[in-house]
């Protein structure tokens, strides 16, 4: 067993503490397996994306575009697999709607429970944020109270060594009086 002296304190290498890292997105791991709206296989992922693609710009112009140029191939005789009233392009957007439909109200349905999982996530954050700022405040408190009694101990002390100080004084001064002898003349 070896004892611990000052100086072999101060020549052991003493190690920093390390500041554990607080990992921030906590509270969302729990909801982390709803990313994906179909699961995370590549039909799932490919359901996913051409759901999202439904609503851009890219897509309704691309729509336009062949719808157009359907309408006007048949319309001016370059082609006759779809004449007026054109029945195979209403055929066609039916089967787009059928399958449109429910891809948009799936990923709007799953996208909705990843809100509001992320919402839950960042209630319960705030709700620790909230209970570390109250145990802040009180451990503040009652370090402002533990100053307040020091610095009435330590006023109390200062005048206690004030009176001791005088009295020392005085009785040094009675010493001196009382064995230094003055002399005649004076």
């Amino acid at each position: 067993m070896t004892s611990v002296t000052p100086e072999t304190a101060a020549a052991e290498p003493v190690a920093p503490k390390k500041k554990p890292l607080v990992d921030h997105l906590r509270f969302h791991k729990a909801h982390a397996h709803l990313t994906a709206t179909f699961g995370n296989d590549t039909f799932a992922l490919k359901a996913e994306a051409f759901a999202r693609f439904f609503g851009t710009p890219t897509f309704l112009g691309a729509q336009t575009l062949i719808v157009a140029l359907w309408i006007g191939a048949n319309v001016v005789g370059l082609t006759h697999f779809d004449v007026y009233p054109f029945i195979l392009l209403n055929l066609a957007f039916s089967l787009q709607a059928a399958y449109a439909a429910p891809l948009i109200l799936l990923a709007q349905t799953r996208q909705a429970a990843r809100d509001k999982a992320n919402a839950d996530a960042d209630a319960l954050h705030r709700e620790a944020l909230a209970v570390a700022n109250e145990q802040r405040m009180a451990d503040a408190a009652h370090n402002s109270q533990l100053m307040l009694e020091l610095l009435e101990q330590n006023t109390r002390l200062t005048e206690m060594t004030k009176g001791l100080t005088e009295r020392i004084e005085n009785l040094t001064q009675d010493m001196h009086q009382h064995f230094v002898k003055k002399p005649l003349g004076q």
